[in-house]
C-alpha cells in the first residue's frame, strides 16, 4: 500500500471515529455512514483483484467525509448548510443536496473506470449513457432504501430522511445526483484519463 492510501485511510477513520462522538443520534448516524463503511469493505476485498487509481480513493474518501458530517449532524442540521441557507438566502438546510450530488459525481467515475479498464464499453457515448444510467439506478436504490427504513421505523427516520417538509425532496435528491454525474463525465474524464496512464 502506498502513501497516498494510507493517509486516505487515517483521515477515513480519524472522521468516523469524530462522526462518531455525540451524533445527533445514533440511529441516523449508523444509516448515514453504513455506505462508507460498506465502501471500504468492498474496496478492501477487491483491491488485490482490482486496484482502483489512487484519483478513485481519493475521491471516495471525500464522499465518505460527506456522509460522515451528515451523519454527525444529520444532513438537515450540518452548520455548513446553515451558512449557505443565510448567504444564499436558502429556504433551507442545503446540505443534503451536496450529498446526492456527491452520489452522482464519485460513483460516475468509479464506474468509468470500470467500464474502461475492464473495456466493457468502447464507444464515449454509449460510456457516458451507461455510466448515467448506472448512476441514477443506485440513486434510485438508495431512495427505495429511505422509504422502506421510514415505513419499517417510523419517525426514527425523520431525520435520516431529511426532507424538510420539501415534498419534491425525493427528486430533487435524483435530479443532484444526475447533475453530480454529468459534471463529473464532463470536467473530470480527461483528468481521470491521466490517471489511469500513469497506471498503465
Amino acid at each position: 500500500m502506498d502513501k497516498t492510501k494510507t493517509v486516505l485511510l487515517v483521515i477515513f477513520f480519524a472522521f468516523l471515529a469524530w462522526s462518531g462522538i455525540s451524533p445527533h443520534d445514533y440511529f441516523t448516524w449508523f444509516l448515514e455512514v453504513i455506505p462508507a463503511i460498506l465502501a471500504l469493505l468492498i474496496l478492501s476485498a477487491t483491491y488485490t483483484r482490482f486496484p482502483f487509481s489512487n484519483f478513485i480513493y481519493l475521491l471516495i474518501c471525500v464522499h465518505a467525509l460527506v456522509l460522515m458530517v451528515g451523519g454527525h449532524y444529520t444532513y438537515a442540521e450540518v452548520p455548513f448548510g446553515y451558512w449557505m441557507k443565510e448567504v444564499f438566502n436558502f429556504s433551507r438546510n442545503h446540505y443534503d443536496r451536496i450529498g446526492h450530488f456527491a452520489q452522482g459525481f464519485v460513483p460516475a467515475l468509479v464506474v468509468r473506470e470500470v467500464v474502461i479498464r475492464r473495456k466493457i464499453i468502447r464507444g464515449e457515448g454509449w460510456q457516458y449513457f451507461f455510466i448515467t444510467a448506472a448512476v441514477l439506478g443506485f440513486s434510485a436504490l438508495y431512495e427505495l432504501f429511505e422509504w422502506g427504513t421510514a415505513l419499517a421505523t417510523g419517525e426514527a427516520a425523520n431525520a435520516f430522511l431529511g426532507t424538510q417538509g420539501d415534498v419534491w425532496d425525493t427528486q430533487w435528491d435524483m435530479f443532484m445526483c444526475l447533475i453530480g454525474a454529468l459534471t463529473a463525465l464532463i470536467i473530470m474524464s480527461k483528468v481521470q484519463d491521466n490517471y489511469l496512464k500513469e497506471q498503465v
